[in-house]
């Protein structure tokens, strides 16, 4: 079988072995820490936006500040996962992961007859998704830094640079982006994880927790490999990272207008 220019056999003799000295014995590294951080704290912080915007008088703030602050944490998540596609482990990085179009429907047409080959890190149909969200939740984010709401008691930073009509198109696609596409997808996202896991036996969402995945044949295996000190790299790209957002919305003028949370 073949997956893009990735020649996928039937059994992988260099699957990596399960270390029999290891407490993980039975199962392999698939997913580096910085990684599975990105991935809980996001999901985390696209609740609590959620939740900030939702109920906002119940949490006494009527200038949104909460769902600001989370908003430009997202922004700088997604910046910071951009960089790690690039300088992260090799299940992280885009060039490994993005399938061709002939890897995907190559891969969809396995799906079928439930033949599909295992894979470390995302498989093609879980790489166009995870790009899908990556896309659609940057998109919202930097709509965020123009939107206007609440009667205009409260902005996004960069509000000024467009009229009072885009500010309004930016804040009604801000929402309903979220509402009628990031939210499906997300659903999507969750329930084709769980199938995975029933009906595949693939445990994908208890692997973002570990780090790890049972001993198998894996066509991405040959292709493994780790950075050094992968923590303190995560650290400095995420220092870059909360630069490039803050530090570009002030060097263009941006207004942190009632951001204080005390």
């Amino acid at each position: 079988m073949t997956v893009g220019t990735t020649t996928l056999p039937e059994s992988d003799p260099q699957a990596p072995p399960a270390d029999p000295g290891d407490r993980h014995s039975g199962s392999v590294k698939a997913w580096d820490a910085p990684t599975r951080i990105f991935h809980w704290l996001l999901a985390i912080l696209i609740a609590v936006s959620w939740a900030t915007c939702e109920y906002s008088e119940a949490l006494d703030d009527p200038v949104l500040k909460w769902h600001r602050w989370s908003g430009l944490l997202i922004l700088t998540l997604l910046v910071w996962r951009l960089l790690w596609g690039v300088f992260g482990s090799s299940t992280a990085r885009f060039a490994k992961f993005i399938p061709t179009p002939l890897g995907l429907a190559t891969y969809a047409s396995a799906v079928r007859y439930g033949r599909e080959p295992k894979f470390l890190g995302h498989n093609p149909l879980g790489a166009v998704m995870i790009v899908a969200l990556l896309a659609l939740l940057l998109t919202q984010a930097m709509l965020g830094l123009f939107t206007v709401e609440h009667n205009d008691l409260t902005a996004g930073p960069l509000y000024h640079y467009l009229s009072e009509e885009g500010r309004k198109a930016a804040t009604s696609w801000h929402r309903h982006l979220f509402e009628e596409v990031t939210l499906w997808l997300i659903a999507i996202h969750i329930l084709v994880n769980l199938v995975y896991a029933i009906f595949r036996r693939q445990p994908l969402i208890r692997a973002m927790i570990s780090g790890r995945k049972p001993a198998s044949d894996y066509a991405d295996a040959k292709t493994l490999d780790g950075v050094p000190r992968p923590m303190f790299r995560a650290a400095i790209l995420l220092a870059l990272s909360a630069f490039i957002v803050f530090g570009g919305i002030w060097a263009v003028g941006g207004k942190f207008l009632q951001m204080r949370l005390w």
